[in-house]
């Protein structure tokens, strides 16, 4: 396993921030991952990003704003401006994203005109609903235009605990991909939305936070594994449904 290490830059005009969780091989594969809908979390997907790149890809974590008055949409363009001048060549990156960050992340991969022609090399949704439209880029839902998007790899993970975005939805999601020739794996978690991220809720922070051990850090390996393997990296295959 390689030790990660993390670097904290500003990648946006606004001043956002965004983490590097790097791992040891200089030419390791890169991840994009978008936290949810709570303002400025990249915190929460420490662990995950950690563990990732533990794995052997390098993994981005940008902070961005869903609650702003423009949706956080200059930020999310702007983490993946940064995203392509950091790599060597940006159709090799694989994005993800968690929840409110995975329908923006699912709707980017399979939109009819992606931004500057690009789309990603993988997309992997966690936790996400993926039958409403995509307000922040303005985008129709991932389900109403994956039939007629390009092909490329898609994965899909959730946790059947979930009582934020129900497991239902990410099923009924596959079987519309699998109607249009499309093959998406899901890999079920048995744990609740912030545990499918390698997190837990916090009452005494009124916010999510990373989890080191119990069955959320557990489950979150798991997320991890299939994160690395859409990138390329391999690792023990992950419980999925087809």
């Amino acid at each position: 396993m390689s030790t990660a290490v993390m670097d904290t830059v500003r990648y946006s005009t606004d001043g956002q921030l965004l983490d590097i969780h790097r791992a040891a091989a200089p030419d390791a594969p890169t991840v994009l991952l978008w936290h949810g809908r709570g303002p400025a979390e990249r915190d929460v997907l420490g662990a995950l990003a950690a563990e990732v790149a533990r794995l052997g890809a390098t993994v981005i974590v940008p902070d961005w704003h869903p609650d702003a008055e423009d949706g956080g949409r200059p930020q999310l363009a702007a983490s993946l401006r940064f995203t392509w001048d950091f790599v060597r060549n940006p159709e090799e990156v694989v994005l993800v994203g968690w929840s409110l960050g995975g329908r923006a992340a699912m709707a980017t991969a399979l939109r009819p005109d992606p931004p500057e022609g690009w789309r990603p090399a993988a997309v992997v949704g966690i936790a996400a609903r993926y039958n409403q439209p995509e307000p922040l880029l303005g985008l129709p839902s991932p389900m109403a235009v994956c039939a007629s998007a390009p092909p490329l790899p898609i994965h899909l993970v959730h946790g059947t605990e979930d009582t934020v975005c129900d497991f239902a939805n990410a099923g009924e999601f596959q079987r519309v991909l699998a109607a249009s020739g499309r093959e998406a794996p899901l890999t079920e978690l048995t744990t609740d939305h912030p545990g499918a991220v390698m997190a837990e809720y916090s009452p005494e922070w009124g916010r999510c936070r990373p989890a080191h051990t119990g069955s959320a850090h557990r489950e979150g390996l798991r997320t991890a594994q299939v994160i690395a393997q859409a990138a390329g990296v391999p690792t023990q295959k992950a419980r999925v449904t087809k």
